[in-house]
């Protein structure tokens, strides 16, 4: 509104705005709907395992054995309530991803600026909107400052729009044309300020109108699901003629068809590795909420694999290497050189009055931007009660920064003045292009900002000029500007940033630096975070000179990239991906956008980032922390890690289990395990395979190792002989428990006993194993895994229950077993996977040796 005031509004205060958000729900569009318990159950029931489960239940009806039928399909309510548990976890995390990844905004409320998601704005909040936002809500522009929009998503015009102030009057007008003082949702800030009053929210919006409705988290195929979807197709087909050949050679053999059949089922149950889908779902939703967790949010789970690939990480200065928490550490005028630091206690000289009073107007009045939140300081700390603060002098003009020339002016009309006074601030390169400096002036201004710069400051310049024409002109330029003055600003490294690049290099990381600040300040920083190579610094300006090859050449040796603006990042991306490298590039800004997309991991910042630096990135970094993503690439080993381990571990269980269902049949045995015992069997694999393993942590070597090359298959060849000869170990020794039982003359529902729990305490020992191929099982014990400890506890507690309860063995076709049985079976399992843990420990007394 033309009479509004910018520093008077307050914005609703929290209270009213819990009370909007109770009474009209979020501001998102329609999600789809959450799967309720009968779709899940439903897709549980078109699974081939569910299948052969019922198929078994209904034999067993046939047969008229009924406890047998009623028991195995009991176990079909289990399956559908541990599918719904993993189901309803996933769902939960990929929620709360959802949440962080919606877009923030920046609001008023109880008269604070206060950042928050853009699903809580609601009607009448008031937006503070600058460049790169994306508009959270329709509203209606209250004041602003060269408010330019891009509204193609709602029009199709690829042009920004000029956007002009509400005047009280004007009703809501649909998206389109220039002078409407009208924004509306998802539309994006391509330039300007601006504050405006929510007047629609969610469904209410345009973009709501029109039936926009909110994605979820798009998982989309990843060269792990690729393998192994192809692994389980073969398993598969293998499965299914071996259950026909079962089936048939049974019938023929023994004439025994329904028997057969059950033999047939039981060993497509037993080769059937439906674990690895689930594993594959639940390791990568709840491996990119546990990064979250690392305040590092995954919007693009392929990323996941990507980070354990990553060779290069491409970072910015400000905010990511530092703290962004700006403050004046000196200042050149007239005079010459003042340190703040060492005159805390002094007075400003007066030689510096006049460049801190224009600083502060060349600066917003509630300033947002960390550098000029530093010059209002020292404008209170210095210049309070003095002739040269301005709270009621009215801006009437703002020139913004543009491509060609980092400077901004600010037009001021004083109560009592008829001039206009323009205060002018920026790169000083730039401010020095606004005074007309002579060669002479600019060599000495030179020698000023390296010496500031050599001190790893950031630098300003700082200009005035005075104005009496009545109509002003169209550029910056047209003013007789005069230099007032340097200012030298220090952003402390965080501290966790050393430690976070030592270790980058120890995994095999390289890191490099890229910042729109001097080659001395970008130097200085590199030498405290402990870069490699800091004497060879390219420059903006140098990158331009260069051709493609002569950039791949010296990119593969520079690791500091200073004066470089943000379009340069595509350059450099590309650079190094014609070396081969694995990128990861950060970004914060519009122009960042295209280097986050062609870089393999794009990383937006969560804090100063911009909406569309979001989107187009797989990772947004929530604090902004260098060290968070050095967290995240040991969170995407440690997953990679998991996984393997998971898949291994099934591969090599379901080897014994097979070959137990399909031996008894060839050798014309009595048949050792029935589908009851698979399905027991699974209740042990399945939480083992995705909640164990899931949850286990890294290994100590994991930022020692160099990084994973994106070709190599998680199913190497090596894995899959491992895995292999860990279930062949098993069933040799299951095998041989079962033989010796039915030929000493034991019953069968005795030596089925005797093997079964065999199996299971082998079983128990694979997982133990598996949880490293570097560390002995008893070194395992000091990492922390509480979900181990409840699967092997239930597996031995239910155990006990089906050996110990008469109609529990009865129903498993068990006979009672002896301490001393439980005794050969606790060996034989343990004997099992004892070669394995050889082969560990001869694995590292080479490496040691080495």
């Amino acid at each position: 509104m033309k009479n509004f005031d910018v520093k008077k509004v307050l914005g609703l205060s929290e209270k009213e705005a819990i009370q909007r958000l109770k009474l009209e729900g979020f501001n998102e569009l329609q999600a789809s709907k959450k799967k309720n318990l009968y779709y899940i159950a439903f897709e549980v029931m078109k699974e081939p395992m569910f299948l052969l489960l019922l198929a078994s239940g209904l034999i067993y009806l046939v047969l008229g054995d009924v406890q047998e039928a009623l028991m195995l399909l009991s176990f079909v309510v289990i399956i559908i309530f541990i599918t719904v548990y993993q189901e309803r976890k996933t769902e939960r995390a990929l929620e709360a991803l959802r949440d962080l990844s919606s877009p923030r905004a920046l609001v008023l409320r109880d008269g604070q600026k206060k950042r928050i998601a853009g699903r809580e704005v609601v009607r009448e909040d008031i937006l503070v909107l600058s460049e790169g936002d994306r508009v959270p809500a329709d509203a209606v522009i209250l004041w602003n400052a060269n408010l330019s929009v891009d509204e193609s998503l709602l029009t199709g015009e690829s042009a920004p729009v000029r956007k002009s102030i509400w005047d009280g009057l004007v009703k809501f007008i649909r998206p389109g044309g220039d002078g409407q003082p009208f924004i509306y949702s998802s539309t994006l800030v391509i330039q300007g300020q601006a504050m405006a009053k929510v007047i629609a929210i969610g469904m209410n919006t345009e973009v709501g109108k029109i039936g926009k409705a909110l994605q979820s988290i798009e998982q989309g195929k990843t060269l792990l699901q690729k393998e192994t979807k192809v692994l389980v197709r073969n398993l598969a087909t293998f499965g299914l003629l071996f259950c026909i050949l079962v089936v048939v050679a049974y019938g023929l053999t023994r004439g025994n068809w329904l028997n057969g059949f059950l033999a047939g089922i039981t060993l497509a149950m037993a080769t059937l590795p439906e674990e690895f889908p689930v594993v594959l779902t639940i390791f990568l939703a709840l491996g990119a909420w546990r990064m979250s967790q690392k305040q590092v949010l995954t919007r693009r789970v392929p990323a996941i694999e990507t980070l354990g690939s990553a060779t290069v990480l491409c970072v910015d200065k400000t905010g990511t290497i530092t703290l962004n928490q700006m403050s004046i550490k000196k200042l050149y005028c007239k005079d010459g050189f003042y340190d703040v630091d060492k005159h805390k206690q002094n007075s400003l000289p007066e030689s510096c009055h006049e460049f801190v009073e224009f600083s502060i107007l060349a600066s917003q009045s509630d300033p947002f931007d960390p550098m000029e939140k530093a010059f209002k300081n020292i404008g209170k700390e210095y210049l309070s009660n003095t002739e040269h603060l301005h709270d009621d002098w009215q801006l009437v003009q703002e020139y913004p920064l543009s491509k060609k020339l980092l400077a901004l002016s600010h037009v001021w009309k004083s109560p009592d003045g008829k001039d206009f006074i323009i205060a002018a601030k920026g790169a000083p390169e730039a401010v020095a292009e606004l005074c007309h400096l002579n060669q002479e002036e600019i060599r000495q201004l030179k020698e000023r900002i390296n010496l500031m710069a050599s001190e790893g400051l950031r630098i300003l310049g700082v200009a005035r000029s005075r104005f009496r024409e009545s109509h002003l002109p169209d550029h910056q330029h047209d003013f007789e500007f005069e230099f007032l003055g340097l200012a030298g600003f220090e952003d402390p490294i965080r501290q966790a940033v050393p430690q976070a690049v030592k270790e980058c290099y120890s995994a095999g990381i390289r890191v490099i630096m890229i910042t729109g600040d001097y080659p001395e300040t970008a130097v200085n920083i590199a030498g405290q975070i402990g870069l490699s190579n800091i004497d060879e610094v390219i420059t903006g300006l140098g990158l331009d000179s260069m051709d493609d090859s002569q950039l791949c050449e010296r990119i593969k040796s520079c690791n500091i990239f200073a004066r470089v603006v943000p379009e340069q990042k595509l350059r450099l991306v590309n650079a190094l991906k014609k070396n081969g490298e694995i990128v990861a590039m950060t970004g914060d800004g519009v122009n960042d956008a295209p280097a986050l997309k062609a870089s393999h991991i794009g990383i937006a910042m969560g804090e100063r980032g911009t909406d569309v630096a979001r989107e187009a990135s797989a990772l947004v970094l929530v604090n902004d922390d260098f060290s968070s993503i050095v967290d995240a690439v040991k969170m995407g080993r440690r997953i990679y890690d998991n996984i393997k381990k998971a898949m291994a571990y099934i591969l090599a269980i379901h080897v014994p289990i097979a070959g137990m269902s399909l031996i008894p049949v060839l050798f014309k045995w009595p048949l050792v395990l029935l589908p009851v015992h698979i399905v027991f069997l699974e209740l042990i694999i399945d939480p083992a395979c995705s909640i164990v393993f899931e949850a286990e942590p890294e290994e100590k070597d994991i930022m020692k190792r160099k990084p994973r090359k994106p070709s190599d298959p998680i199913f190497s060849g090596k894995i899959i002989g491992l895995s292999v000869l860990q279930g062949v170990g098993v069933l040799v020794i299951v095998f041989t428990v079962f033989a010796v039982a039915y030929f000493r003359g034991l019953s069968e529902n005795e030596a089925r006993a005797l093997t079964f729990a065999t199996m299971i305490v082998a079983n128990l020992g694979l997982i133990l194993t598996n949880r490293s191929w570097s560390r002995t099982i008893i070194a395992t014990f000091r990492s922390k895994n509480s979900a181990l400890w409840w699967v092997l506890g239930g597996a031995v507690f239910f155990l006990g229950l089906v050996l110990n309860f008469p109609f529990l063995r009865g129903l498993f076709h068990f006979e009672k077993l002896h301490f001393i049985d439980l005794l050969i079976c606790f060996s034989a399992g343990i004997v099992s996977i004892l070669w394995f843990e050889l082969f560990k420990l001869i694995k590292m007394s080479r490496t040691a040796s080495n």
